[in-house]
């Protein structure tokens, strides 16, 4: 815990396609200091350091002694490395999803995390849209049956050395974990690849979780137009939400007849539609808020080393069953078992 009346000294390591929204987005925050950024692409990090006017660091290392905490922006395969050499320095870390490439490196973060008595924050950004923050309290008061989420993406290179699961479909697991709020009993999952990676660019998942609620996810790296949806299937009302337009739309059944003086009916209403409106702060705004706040609070984050493994050992399974072909079914509540993340 630091006293209210110091800024909190921050660094970014890594400056590419997230990273450089990391600096942007701590540049203009209250009450913090950014000190420098860190990438092994030295001009890219010298351009960034030189637009903050901060300082550059080759070496991520020699950046550490000088802040109080990092976001960790670089390639999945590097999380675990950079991860710890943070943590044992004593530095508080938001790291980008996925939180690590393995099960195994993901736990020795969380451990690490406990033993320097750190936060250890992940970005599961979507947890801080407004569309995601109105649902969650839309369906306190509903009884949910079912959930849909679709996450699409037209092709690119960024986050070529993951597949489709640890890119975009983590987001959808960690978010329907959160709303259905029990333990997944069973799963079906097929996938297939478009691109010349090797690893899978398209995967649908089914879900079902102990207390009855089931979910379908479908995540592709090649469709060709952009699309970020959960569909929430309860009882006396169907609720959208539209995380690139932070956009959400009930769908009620009513009936209700308009007539004319004389008993004839003009137009008769079979349903009713609600639209929600939500703010319009930035998601990533509002996570690296959060990320401050607990540094400055020492609490705990709303995203944290657990909740992300927790994502994570489930994403691993999905693409495990994705590969394979064969259902997975457990009938008693245990953790799910430690898979490593395939590379195929």
């Amino acid at each position: 815990m630091r006293s209210p009346f110091e800024p909190i000294r921050v660094g970014v390591i890594g400056v590419g396609n997230m990273g450089q929204h990391h600096a942007r987005i701590l540049s203009m925050l209250k009450d913090v200091e950014m000190v420098g950024v860190s990438d092994v692409n030295v001009e890219r990090g010298i351009d960034t350091a030189s637009k903050y006017r901060v300082r550059f660091f080759e070496d991520y290392r020699d950046l550490l002694p000088h802040v109080d905490a990092v976001c960790v922006a670089v390639p999945t395969r590097l999380h675990h490395s950079v991860g710890m050499a943070c943590l044992q320095a004593g530095v508080h870390v938001l790291i980008e999803k996925p939180i690590a490439a393995s099960i195994v490196e993901a736990e020795s973060l969380v451990n690490a995390a406990a033993e320097s008595q750190c936060i250890l924050q992940v970005g599961h950004i979507e947890r801080f849209n407004p569309a995601f923050q109105e649902l969650s309290k839309v369906l306190k008061t509903e009884e949910l049956l079912a959930l849909e989420a679709h996450r699409m993406s037209p092709y690119s290179q960024r986050a070529n050395d993951v597949s489709v699961v640890l890119d975009l479909m983590i987001h959808d697991i960690d978010l329907l974990l959160e709303l259905a709020a029990a333990p997944v009993v069973r799963l079906t999952a097929s996938g297939s690849r478009a691109s010349g990676s090797g690893y899978l660019d398209y995967v649908t998942a089914t879900l079902g979780f102990a207390n009855g609620i089931v979910a379908t996810l479908t995540s592709s790296k090649v469709t060709h137009r952009k699309i970020r949806r959960i569909a929430a299937h309860c009882k006396n009302s169907l609720t959208e939400a539209d995380f690139l337009n932070h956009e959400i739309l009930i769908h009620r059944q009513t009936t209700a007849n308009c007539m004319t003086d004389y008993g004839q009916v003009l137009y008769r209403q079979d349903g009713l539609i609600e639209k929600v409106y939500t703010s319009n702060i930035e998601p990533l705004h509002a996570e690296l808020e959060h990320f401050v706040t607990c540094v400055r609070g020492g609490n705990q984050p709303s995203v944290g080393g657990e909740q992300a493994l927790k994502a994570l050992r489930l994403a691993s399974l999905i693409e495990q069953i994705a590969l394979d072909g064969q259902p997975w079914q457990q009938d008693v509540e245990v953790h799910t078992p430690h898979l490593p993340v395939v590379a195929v």
